[in-house]
């Protein structure tokens, strides 16, 4: 089986586009329709477990720091949703971008290695 070699370029691009989608996502007005799973929570550590995961794909010798400035990130974005109208930052939102950092972490850990 021969496998497909994904350019960098390729993870960089979807790595900032889902940063950035992410960013948007969480501060638009609340009554705005948006993609979710059901659960407020499940949203925010999908959202981060992706993030993480396309982030050290990018980076796979910095697996630490992608996940220290994706957990100053999600911290970011509770402190940013205060600041809006229809959006409050909570506590618990942050602890579930972390516990999606640590899915990601978990499921990185039973990939194969590539070079």
């Amino acid at each position: 089986m021969t496998r497909v070699r994904i350019p960098r370029a390729a993870w960089l691009a979807a790595f900032w586009l889902a940063s950035v989608a992410v960013g948007v996502l969480a501060l638009v007005p609340a009554t705005t329709p948006l993609p979710s799973t059901g659960w407020d929570k499940a949203n925010h550590a999908l959202a981060f477990a992706v993030l993480a995961l396309l982030g050290m794909a990018c980076w796979p010798g910095s697996a630490i720091r992608v996940l220290a400035a994706l957990a100053l990130y999600g911290g970011a974005i509770e402190v940013a949703q205060t600041f809006t109208e229809t959006r409050m930052g909570e506590w618990l939102d942050w602890c579930a971008d972390l516990t999606g950092l640590a899915i990601a972490m978990a499921i990185r850990s039973v990939l194969p290695r590539t070079r």
